[in-house]
């Protein structure tokens, strides 16, 4: 029997209650799946999509898959899902808490049958990236081909990511945790690990058989593995730049500190699907930036001179120009202009949270970006914003009050009546409300490989058939290009 698996057509589609076209009950991203029913009447065809029943015009049905990026929010920090058309699935970063988690569970049907990842790519070991996956990690239903990572583990002592070279400059880290093996080594010694987050949570992952493979990426592989020249799809690993010790040792440069050498060593993937183009940067920061471009280039970086910029910014296109970028490290301030001109995108997607005491993202971030972004509107895309910030407490105020007068009624009557009991379930229930936004935003990037959809969920929809707000980039004279309304 034929599959009856479809996918909503370009740029959206819509699910009307009857095979009329009159009244909109769902609004479908290009390329959401759904299945086709027993039915067809007047240019329309039964389908199943998104939990509902409906009707739909056939020419608003696709049956080929697209590329797709849901860069999820997950607070401050990094996380994002990548299926490819193949129905390969990777998840790269995941945040400090469970949102991924929770959004993982949404979207695939909560994990009620076992489930394995193609990859976990952990970009570098800070936790707004890695720790969400422990909540992932945990579903006894989920696991993972390959766990790839940037070589650099955390441990006790004095040297929290390893060894380094003492003598000569640049120094090096040379204690890299770069294949399977090298992790059972390592955590062959729990006094090397235990009371550090990263390798425990690692150490549990493998000890559950949650993974079948660690392993380093670099620029010693070119590639992601199965993802080399020669098909549609293509997943080049453009850092971190691993390089060779006066001893001949592979080794990280070390950028001065513990927290600028995690970050700039993350793992840089550079997505490409057919015609178009995606970059994933981690938490890079200005010496690291100058370092690949220099790398990739064999040019100085920074430039010393007005025409050697402009010579390192041509040829550094070449490598990191794409046509959708993901911001690097929430949209800080510690960027080089020149990597941001290099990367020239037509579409930034910032991953940026709440309550975080860096004012991610930086103005001046923002403004680089547009700077160096090409078109005469580039598209800047914010978790944070696309966040719905619809309060779930009407009036905090009351609800503060409230607490006040049961914790004061509780402490009024020490007894354990029924009567208190009640109380002190109430107190409890309202406690238990831990944030007042109802809904977290994502940013969605969906590609054939010629056309490209960007989209976030409207706070407010007006209507069963506007629950989408849609940017579209289409080839125009070969290139891409944002098609505005306006």
């Amino acid at each position: 029997m034929a599959s009856k698996t479809r996918f909503a057509g370009y740029p959206s589609a819509v699910v009307y209650e009857l095979p009329d076209g009159k009244k909109p009950i769902q609004h479908l991203l290009w390329g959401d799946w759904l299945r086709l029913l027993e039915g067809t009447q007047d240019g329309f065809q039964k389908v199943h999509a998104r939990g509902i029943d409906g009707w739909m015009r056939e020419a608003d049905i696709q049956t080929d898959r697209l590329l797709e990026v849901v860069f999820v929010d997950i607070g401050q920090g990094d996380g994002c899902l990548l299926v490819t058309p193949g129905d390969k699935h990777m998840v790269i970063d995941a945040g400090v808490g469970d949102n991924m988690y929770r959004f993982l569970r949404w979207r695939y049907g909560r994990f009620e049958t076992p489930w394995q990842f193609e990859a976990a790519v952990i970009s570098h070991p800070d936790a707004d990236h890695y720790k969400g996956f422990a909540d992932v990690f945990g579903d006894p239903n989920v696991t993972f081909g390959t766990v790839y990572q940037n070589g650099i583990m955390e441990r006790n002592g004095s040297d929290s990511l390893g060894a380094k070279t003492t003598s000569g400059q640049p120094r090096y880290l040379t204690d890299l945790v770069a294949t399977t093996a090298d992790l059972a080594s390592f955590l062959a010694d729990p006094s090397r690990w235990q009371k550090k987050q990263y390798p425990s949570m690692i150490e549990a992952a493998s000890r559950g058989g949650k993974f079948a493979e660690y392993r380093m990426l670099s620029t010693a592989d070119d590639y992601l593995p199965g993802y080399g020249p020669g098909g549609d799809l293509t997943v080049q690993v453009l850092g971190p730049v691993v390089e060779q010790t006066a001893a001949g040792q592979p080794g990280l440069r070390w950028f001065g500190d513990v927290g600028k050498t995690k970050n700039g060593h993350s793992v840089v993937l550079r997505v490409q699907y057919r015609q178009v183009s995606l970059l994933l940067g981690g938490d890079l920061n200005i010496p690291a930036e100058n370092l690949l471009l220099n790398h990739h280039t064999g040019l100085p970086a920074p430039a010393a001179s007005a025409e050697e910029e402009r010579r390192l910014v041509e040829a550094a296109r070449r490598v990191f120009g794409v046509d959708i970028a993901k911001s690097c490290h929430h949209g800080s301030a510690d960027f080089s202009s020149t990597y941001l001109a290099a990367t020239h995108p037509l579409a930034t997607v910032i991953s940026s949270g709440d309550d975080e005491p860096h004012s991610h993202p930086r103005a001046d971030a923002l403004g680089t970006i547009g700077l160096h972004s090409r078109g005469v509107r580039p598209l800047i895309f914010s978790t944070e914003l696309a966040r719905s910030t619809k309060e779930s407490v009407t009036h905090p105020n009351i609800l503060r009050g409230q607490l006040r007068q049961l914790a004061q009624e509780i402490a009024d009557t020490p007894t354990d009546t029924a009567k208190n009991q009640k109380k002190r379930a109430s107190l409890q229930l309202l406690l238990s409300i831990e944030r007042s936004v109802a809904v977290f935003g994502a940013i969605n990037v969906r590609t054939d490989g010629e056309k490209v959809v960007l989209a976030q969920k409207i706070e407010r929809p007006r209507g069963k058939d506007k629950k989408w707000d849609i940017y579209r980039l289409e080839p125009q004279g070969g290139v891409l290009q944002y098609v505005s309304k306006y």
